[in-house]
Formats: C-alpha cells, structure tokens, sequence
C-alpha cells in the first residue's frame, strides 16, 4: 500500500514563500509520475505542477515562474517550492503518485492572506 504524506503548508502572506513536501512510503522511483493538485473552496481540483520519471516537469499556467516542483528520490520526497504566493493560491495541496493508478495524500492547506 502506498501512502503519501504532505507537510509544509502554512498561512503565508501575499508575496512570501513556502515548500511543501510529500513522502511516499516506498521509493519514488517506481513511480512513472507524481505531482501536486490544489482545490480551493467551491472550486474543482486543478493540476499545479507534474514530474515525471525521467524528470520532465509540467506547471498550470497560473504559477508557472512561481512554482518549482523536485524530486529527492534519496529521500523518496517530492517538493512544490513556492515563491511571490498570492491569495488566489489559498487551497488545500494534494500530492499524488501513478504507477498503475494514481495514489493520493491527505492533503495540507495553504492559505494566503494579510
């Protein structure tokens, strides 16, 4: 069984950073991708950054040149670094992993606010 488990997420004001992780309970380098979505209240689940095996990374266009997603496969951790966060980036953030389906982590909420 795989379990991801994120940490990291804070209330934060507008313009500041935080790094979010997540830890999977096996090694990451099984998995073909992993990746982090967010959802906002009263909002669907929307996909914020993806990276593949071979280390390809994907962003929405909302936090691309904000975002900056990594992978420690040492440490089986993937990292969303966030940098100039701004209230639209309140959600809570779920990592994810695929091999064969997709695995998902409980979440850790993110607010951005004065």
């Amino acid at each position: 069984q795989v379990q991801l488990v994120e940490s990291g997420g804070d209330l934060v004001q507008p313009g500041g950073s935080l790094r979010l992780s997540c830890a999977a309970s096996g090694s990451i380098a099984s998995f073909n991708a992993m990746g982090w979505y967010r959802q906002a209240p009263g909002k669907q689940r929307e996909l914020v950054a993806a990276i593949t095996l071979g280390g390809r990374t994907d962003y929405a266009d909302s936090v691309n040149d904000r975002f900056a997603i990594s992978r420690d496969n040492a440490k089986n951790t993937v990292y969303l670094q966030m940098y100039s966060l701004k209230p639209e980036d309140t959600a809570v953030y779920f990592c994810y992993a695929e091999r064969f389906r997709r695995y998902w982590g409980q979440g850790t909420q993110v607010t951005v606010s004065s």
